[in-house]
């Protein structure tokens, strides 16, 4: 599933962006998976239903977003590690900006808004608050602006980017990274 979501393209209210840079974590045959251990209260999210966003929160300082693929009851994800800023870029620079607590006064560059996981989501807002959003039924949690990947009729590419994931320590050989390859957007990880 994971590069068959390259190109989609991440709503909510006034912002979106193309997907250019993903990650896949297989649960149970994927030590470096959430879900490697089954079911917990932080990971439920990643055992199904597809097609909701699992949110979580890293190093004590950042969330990141992953979309829910498996089978209900099974547990794999797919991580959004980048997008290329396509409306709401307005919007986007002002929650990076209240996300980092960022003293410049110089904008973000448009290439740097979501050019990596953190990034992504400071600039939609997502935080533990999204977890379980139906990304299909375009849902938001808690009274939440809702959230969506949809389809504009920009295909996957057709030879994807490919490498290991990054910032995993187990199983890290695992080409299971996709990205457009070439696009400026993409995190500063391998771009092989």
């Amino acid at each position: 599933m994971a590069p068959r979501l390259l190109n989609k393209v991440l709503v909510r209210g006034s912002r979106a962006a193309r997907i250019v840079e993903v990650e896949a974590y297989e649960g149970a045959n994927d030590p470096s998976s959430h879900g490697y251990r089954g079911p917990t209260d932080r990971t439920r999210t990643m055992f199904g239903p597809p097609g909701h966003l699992y949110v979580y929160f890293t190093y004590g300082m950042h969330h990141c977003a992953n979309v829910v693929c498996g089978e209900d009851g099974a547990c794999s994800a797919v991580l959004l590690r980048a997008g290329v800023p396509l409306a709401g870029a307005g919007a986007m620079r002002r929650a990076r900006n209240a996300a980092s607590r960022r003293r410049s006064t110089e904008p973000f560059r448009l290439v740097d808004l979501c050019s990596g996981p953190a990034r992504l989501c400071q600039a939609f807002g997502f935080d533990r608050h999204d977890d379980g959003a139906d990304l299909v039924a375009a849902s938001g949690t808690g009274g939440r602006l809702p959230i969506a990947i949809v389809d504009d009729g920009t295909p996957p590419p057709e030879s994807p980017g490919r490498s290991g994931r990054i910032g995993v320590t187990r199983a890290p050989n695992r080409l299971w990274r996709f990205h457009v390859a070439g696009d400026p957007n993409v995190s500063r990880g391998p771009r092989a």
